[in-house]
C-alpha cells in the first residue's frame, strides 16, 4: 500500500465524525487509542500549531505533516542511540578507538589506521573525531 493511502486510512479512522477534518477532541482520542496521553489543552495547542487553513481543525495535509514530523523525530532518536553505542564513555564524539571497538563487537576487525581513515572521510571540522552532526551526515550516505 502506498504511503499516502496508509496516511489516509489512519486519518479516516481518527476522523470519527467523517467531516474530513480532525478536531482537537478527535486528536486527543487518537492519541489515547494508540496508548498515549494528551490533555485537551495540548490537543488544542497541537491543532493551532499545525492547522494550515486556520479553521481550528486538521485536514489530511496537516495530519501528514504531524506524522512525518513524528517519524523524523523517531529517526533522530534512533540516530542518537546509535551514536551513543559508538562514542567513548559519553565523550560526545566517536574516536578511531571507539569506532574500532564497536566494529569488533559487530564482527568486523579493523585497524586504528583504518578507523582514522573512515572517520576522516566524514570529519568535517578536521578534529580527528566524529561529533553527532558529522555522524548524521555519515549515516545519511
Amino acid at each position: 500500500m502506498e504511503k499516502h493511502e496508509q496516511y489516509m486510512r489512519v486519518f479516516n479512522q481518527f476522523d470519527t465524525n467523517r467531516d474530513g477534518k480532525i478536531s482537537p477532541v478527535e486528536l486527543k482520542q487518537c492519541v489515547a487509542s494508540i496508548g498515549g496521553e494528551m490533555t485537551a489543552e495540548e490537543a488544542e495547542a497541537a491543532v493551532v500549531l499545525m492547522d494550515s487553513d486556520c479553521d481550528g481543525l486538521l485536514n489530511l495535509e496537516d495530519f501528514v505533516k504531524i506524522v512525518d514530523g513524528a517519524n523524523e523525530e523517531e529517526k533522530g532518536n534512533d540516530l542518537k542511540e546509535a551514536f551513543k553505542m559508538y562514542e567513548m564513555e559519553g565523550s560526545g564524539c566517536i574516536t578511531p578507538r571507539s569506532l574500532r571497538r564497536m566494529l569488533c563487537r559487530l564482527g568486523e576487525r579493523r585497524s586504528i589506521e583504518d578507523c582514522k581513515n573512515m572517520i576522516g572521510y566524514f570529519d568535517l571540522n578536521d578534529d580527528g573525531v566524529l561529533n553527532f552532526d558529522e555522524f548524521k551526515v555519515m549515516m545519511s550516505c
